[in-house]
């Protein structure tokens, strides 16, 4: 662990001095300018006092302003206008309470606090875009997205070019207030991809057809409490599908010109990548009364060898311990599903879509007495392995889209009261058997897709050639 030195200490703590200046000068401004009120003349006496302390606050807070700009994580024209700002502020305030010591003519002075009230709000300003980005003020009225989805709903997915549609909005949105254009932690940037090759302090955060080996994955698989997690875990966190999008185009080769087509994504990759199209790639929202109660933390080397095999393991909500893990990215393997088995506490949501699962791989999976969510599409499992989830009173959504799952084998599960929804698209579950199956699950909704939707005749127009 790199330790501060005693520049970079009193740097650090120029957001915690800069406020009281702020809030010390702005009571002078105000008081000064009541003064002129005949009720109010009394705190004439007390504003040059506040000057000097509002002075002295903000030219200590200038010299940790200069010593943390020294780290180069800022744009250096933000810092510049920032920095001059401050110090004409405190050269302002220093002047103000010289001039009110002698007979000086008061419009002047109330016009020099005004002054100063225009230059502590400059300085904010600037001071606000190096933490927050130059739009912060007008974000919201230029019409962006304030949702926790990073990726915009993308209107045609297979010919949607990955870099500029999916991947850019997803970094602008989750990393560029750290590491974009007018900020870098750690001098790394990451809006664009030869930044990201270059890398920072750490090194390149992108090695192109090796996502395991690149600093860019490596971080965002780490445990939500390690510093060198990314984002940190007071911003929003991406998801299971944004982590596995960025993972999929780092291996792909990091191409910023092909589009999703060209880059022929396999079939558990196209399921994530059809989400981003509808919009709906965002983390589930698990409702439970199990959350309500605490759970202690989970093994931390469990973590560690699951994220080292690339299997994506988030906490289901900030600062929870319960957690989702998601093979999206790598297979199954009888070692792995051992480390799933010690997550039996904290695993509340199970994703192991398009991957070699089979009836034998259930046996161990039937002690996760938590889980709420289980996606087995595309699976080998039959209902001989079905029935292994019979003892799992949580769980309250299942998805056997792609499977060879009957009727038959889904009454083994009838006596689960909390299941909810299933999902049933392309399994043998046929119509007399979906008959069946609502009576056994009345309180559950089955999903066989597959729908249709008729034409009608004002959805066409038939269109005359005019006559010669």
């Amino acid at each position: 662990m790199q330790l501060l030195t005693i520049q970079q200490l009193i740097g650090h703590f120029h957001p915690v001095l800069v406020h009281l200046p702020i809030g010390i000068l702005i009571l002078g401004v105000l008081f000064h300018l009541l003064s002129a009120i005949k009720s109010y003349a009394f705190l004439r006496t007390a504003v040059p006092l506040i000057y000097l302390l509002g002075a002295i606050g903000a030219i200590v807070s200038c010299i940790s302003g200069y010593l943390l700009s020294q780290t180069s994580d800022y744009d250096a024209k933000l810092v510049g206008l920032h920095q001059w700002f401050g110090i004409a502020v405190a050269i302002v305030a220093m002047l103000l309470y010289g001039l009110m010591k002698y007979p000086v003519k008061e419009p002047l002075l109330r016009l020099l606090s005004v002054t100063l009230l225009i230059g502590i709000t400059i300085t904010g300003h600037y001071g606000g875009s190096l933490t927050h980005g130059s739009d912060y003020l007008i974000a919201a009225l230029k019409g962006e997205p304030t949702s926790k989805e990073a990726i915009p709903p993308v209107p045609n997915i297979q010919r949607a070019k990955v870099y500029p549609q999916l991947v850019e909005p997803l970094l602008k949105n989750r990393c560029y207030s750290c590491h974009g254009g007018e900020k870098q932690k750690g001098k790394l940037r990451v809006d664009t991809k030869e930044f990201m090759v270059k890398g920072g302090e750490a090194g390149s955060s992108l090695i192109e057809g090796k996502a395991d080996e690149s600093e860019l994955i490596k971080r965002l698989l780490l445990p939500l409490d390690n510093e060198d997690h990314m984002p940190p875990k007071e911003k929003a966190q991406l998801t299971q599908e944004e982590i596995a999008l960025l993972k999929w185009w780092v291996n792909q080769g990091a191409d910023i010109h092909k589009t999703v087509a060209e880059l022929k994504p396999k079939p558990e990759m196209s399921a994530i990548l059809a989400a981003f199209q509808s919009g709906s790639a965002k983390n589930k929202e698990v409702q439970s009364d199990l959350l309500a109660k605490e759970v202690d933390a989970a093994d931390a080397g469990t973590l560690e060898k699951l994220k080292d095999a690339g299997v994506v393991v988030l906490p289901i909500h900030q600062n929870s311990n319960y957690l989702s893990v998601n093979f999206v990215t790598t297979d199954v393997t009888p070692a792995l599903l051992e480390e799933v088995k010690k997550l039996a506490k904290q695993l509340v949501y199970l994703e192991v879509a398009y991957t070699s699962l089979n009836d034998e791989n259930m046996k161990v999976l039937a002690s996760l007495e938590n889980l709420l969510q289980f996606n087995l599409r595309g699976t080998a499992i039959t209902d001989k392995g079905l029935i292994n989830l019979k003892d799992l009173t949580q769980l309250n959504l299942l998805n056997l889209v792609e499977t060879k799952i009957s009727a038959t084998g889904l009454t083994s599960l009838k006596g689960l009261k909390n299941l909810k929804s299933i999902y049933l698209y392309k399994t043998s579950v046929d119509r007399n058997g979906l008959a069946a199956l609502k009576k056994q699950f009345p309180q559950a909704s089955l999903d066989t897709g597959g729908y249709y939707v008729p034409t009608l005749a004002s959805d066409t127009m038939m269109v005359s050639m005019p006559a010669r």
